[in-house]
């Protein structure tokens, strides 16, 4: 079981205090797969069970729910290892790479390992929270 961190007040509002069908409509949204997911909210924290998505898959189901803002924590039964990275202030996709891959160049990557949730390289928030690539 993995739990992850969020910044509770900061990520895409969808709603004043988000229900688990506000987030399920989230993930869907961003053309990631609901199907079989149990997905619950218990104040601001969010518990995901259930489902046969892949590592990567499972990993932005976890991002696409924790980056909603009003939510702190997202609880996940099948992840543990994954690696994320909280985007600080200044912080681009080149630093971000350099810092968690030793290399500047490797941004495309993180860029490729976040979509659907980033569109643009260029358009990452202080609080956002990336998926780290592992080779």
């Amino acid at each position: 079981m993995g739990l992850f961190n969020f910044w509770k007040s900061s990520g895409k509002k969808v709603a004043d205090e988000p229900t688990a069908d506000d987030l399920r409509k989230e993930v869907e949204d961003l053309g990631l797969s609901a199907e079989g997911l149990d997905i619950k909210v218990e104040g601001d924290k969010v518990k995901v069970s259930g489902g046969s998505h892949s590592k990567e898959e499972r990993e932005k189901v976890i991002l696409a729910v924790g980056n909603v803002e009003g939510v702190a924590e997202v609880e996940d039964d099948d992840t543990e290892d994954a690696v994320f990275h909280t985007v600080e202030s200044g912080d681009n996709l080149s630093a971000i790479a350099k810092k968690t891959l030793g290399d500047a160049n490797k941004y495309m990557k993180i860029f490729e390992a976040n979509k659907p949730m980033l569109s643009d390289p260029d358009k990452i928030y202080p609080g956002q929270v990336l998926r780290i690539p592992q080779d």
